[in-house]
């Protein structure tokens, strides 16, 4: 297994994620997660709304670990997937002023200045609050995001990479970004799968 040093999230970020996975999986579906995850305080119970970091990077990886458990390989990443695009909506309410994100100026930039912006803003949000390193490329055509400090994905082995919580609050925040488009993101190296980082790539030409 991938072994890191002690990381935290702020209770903010899991308290994120926490309200995404009751908005997928309703009331019980969380607490029986949790359950799984060995994380009962939380039954109940969601993290403080606060910037203490008191949410290690392990909880975040037992979580998606359960949803796998309770729901099998596919159709728990496939949820996890759900929760990260849902996770979008929360994390703008919490952090989206000081990301610079949310208001007309940010809008009314062209779509390319967007993505480009867009994209180092949630970068630097991990980077300056989550204890996460985030590291991003940029060519004509895609934008490479790779994380070399991953919670999702912490203490885990895999065959296939298996972030999909990230895959889907990309793909949220892509669509928002750019205003209704949907755009291919695949995690192409993950950790778990004995990768040195995780990387997931966005393909700038939308589908739609």
């Amino acid at each position: 297994m991938n072994s890191a040093p002690f990381y935290s999230y702020p209770n903010r970020m899991g308290r994120i994620v926490m309200m995404a996975m009751e908005e997928i999986l309703g009331h019980s579906g969380v607490n029986e997660v949790l359950d799984l995850a060995y994380l009962p305080e939380y039954i109940d119970q969601s993290p403080a709304s606060n910037r203490d970091l008191n949410f290690p990077h392990e909880f975040t990886g037992r979580l998606q670990t359960a949803l796998e458990s309770a729901y099998g390989p596919l159709a728990g990443r496939g949820l996890s997937q759900r929760v990260g695009r849902a996770c979008l909506k929360y994390g703008l309410r919490e952090f989206g002023t000081s990301l610079g994100i949310t208001d007309q100026t940010f809008r009314l930039l062209p779509l390319p200045t967007r993505m480009k912006v867009g994209s180092e803003s949630l970068a630097g949000l991990f980077n300056q609050f989550a204890e996460q390193h985030v590291r991003l490329e940029f060519d004509k055509r895609y934008i490479l995001w790779h994380i070399e400090r991953c919670p999702l994905c912490l203490e885990r082995q895999a065959d296939d990479p298996c972030c999909a919580l990230a895959v889907g609050f990309l793909q949220e925040a892509l669509f928002w970004v750019s205003g209704g488009r949907f755009y291919l993101v695949e995690e192409k190296s993950c950790i778990a799968c004995g990768d040195s980082e995780c990387t997931i790539v966005i393909d700038q030409t939308p589908m739609s």
